[in-house]
């Protein structure tokens, strides 16, 4: 058992403080995804499973290619911990290279998402409203990711709250933005469900632009040098962030790919499945964002206590984060099973008959999500903590077995051979987060322990 020294509740404030803005950054970058689901909610139940397979897509992509650049945040903790502030600048260049190089896949791909989403036996006309949504919305995959890079590199040096800041104005823009190209309002065309995905892509693009200039120019971050106009692309430090990133963008991508394999099987069953599973998975994936900053926070706090050659503090934070989300998550697992028509009226008129068939499902599968509130909350602070330790190799193998072997077989059979049909699938999310978090948890604790044997024989 790793030795925790002092008292590990004078670790909260400082995580905290840390995650606060963070998990506020992570709030602020899904709303804009909510937002568009409660707009597009206004447009009828089609525009709505269409949201419902272009956000899974275009997320499920972004979240893998965000995994990769999540490595710079515990890059920079190291370096910044350690006073090494030459590599600093080093990193986040060349995490801004790799933003630039993943987008590139991503857009080709999205570019013939057409045949693939008949391919995949989507419904002809869902299929066709999320063309036109995702078309739109992958001009916004580079802004994206160069986001996430200098979202690490600020996050990494303990300065989150200006990322923070440019995200709470970012939704303000999207807010008028999607009303404008929607509906046709400002002078704009209506532009419907496109209209949504154009203003996302224009909500991208000001996040990037205006975090970009404030790392260049601004007198605390000029000299980290993030950017000139000699930067090129370099082999040994691309090379440490794929090294680091590529098991966590795996394991980002295993886990949406276990949500977006659950949406393309719910469009197998029908547009109704569809449409509930778009709010609840929604309104899971908004609650998540608080377990994902703390796990962040962990990240970095682990990181910069490591770099110092402080691991006991590093074992506090770690441990504290899974104890913050725990408790965070307990909570909204009883909104979930107490007042689920309250969430589900935030994005459906729940007294409309026509809503009704959505409505009664997707108050059913919120009774599910509370269940895995709490082990969802606990394995993201543990893989958060994993980051820090630089430890992503064996956990990306660990939630592959959770979520894909596991979570997602467990629900095909539910589903379709045991005939549960929509409460299948979800119970299979259920299984695999439930497996991951166990798993996460005990690899942690078994890396602070060598640690603290391996000290404690060099003592």
């Amino acid at each position: 058992m790793p030795v925790l020294r002092g008292d590990w509740r004078a670790e909260i404030a400082p995580l905290s403080v840390l995650a606060l803005p963070m998990v506020l950054t992570q709030l602020g970058q899904i709303s804009i995804g909510f937002v568009d689901t409660l707009m597009v909610g206004r447009l009828g139940p089609a525009e709505l499973a269409g949201i419902a397979l272009g956000n899974t897509i275009f997320f499920f992509q972004m979240v893998a290619g965000q995994g990769v650049l999540l490595a710079i945040a515990p890059l920079v903790a190291h370096a910044f911990g350690a006073q090494h502030h030459g590599e600093i600048g080093k990193v986040t260049r060349q995490g801004l290279w790799l933003a630039l190089f993943i987008s590139i896949p991503i857009v080709l791909v999205q570019t013939y998402i057409a045949p693939i989403l008949a391919f995949l036996g989507q419904d002809p006309d869902v299929a066709a409203l999320t063309t036109e949504y995702i078309h739109a919305i992958r001009w916004g995959a580079f802004p994206f990711l160069g986001f996430i890079a200098l979202r690490g590199f600020f996050e990494g040096i303990g300065r989150p709250r200006v990322v923070t800041a440019f995200v709470l104005v970012a939704i303000v823009v999207n807010l008028f933005a999607n009303y404008g190209l929607m509906f046709g309002r400002f002078g704009l065309p209506a532009l419907g469900l496109q209209g949504t995905g154009y203003a996302s892509s224009i909500v991208f693009w000001l996040e990037f632009l205006l975090l970009f200039a404030l790392a260049v120019r601004s007198k605390e971050t000029r000299a980290y040098q993030v950017w000139s106009r000699k930067s090129r692309p370099e082999r040994a430090y691309m090379g440490k962030i794929l090294r680091l990133g590529l098991p966590i963008g795996a394991m980002m991508g295993i886990e949406a790919g276990q949500f977006s394999v659950t949406v393309i099987m719910m469009g197998w069953i029908g547009s109704v499945s569809l449409a509930s599973h778009q709010i609840a998975a929604q309104s899971a994936a908004i609650t998540f964002m608080v377990p994902l900053g703390i796990g962040m926070a962990a990240s970095v706090r682990v990181g910069q206590h490591l770099g110092g050659r402080r691991d006991a503090l590093a074992a506090q934070a770690a441990y504290t984060g899974i104890g913050l989300a725990s408790v965070f998550m307990s909570a909204t697992a009883l909104l979930f099973w107490l007042a689920p028509q309250w969430v589900v009226g935030a994005y459906l008129d729940i007294a409309a008959p026509e809503n009704q068939a959505v409505v009664t499902l997707t108050m059913e599968l919120l009774i599910l999500a509370g269940l895995f509130q709490v082990v969802d909350g606990v394995q993201a602070a543990a893989a958060g903590g994993l980051r820090g330790c630089k430890d992503t190799t064996v956990p990306m193998v660990l939630v592959f077995i959770s979520y894909w072997l596991i979570g997602l077989t467990t629900g095909y059979l539910l589903a379709f051979k045991l005939g549960m049909g929509a409460h299948g699938l979800w119970w299979g999310l259920v299984t695999g987060l439930t497996l991951a978090s166990l798993l996460l948890t005990i690899r942690l604790h078994r890396h602070f322990s060598r640690r603290s044997a391996g000290l404690a024989k060099n003592a």
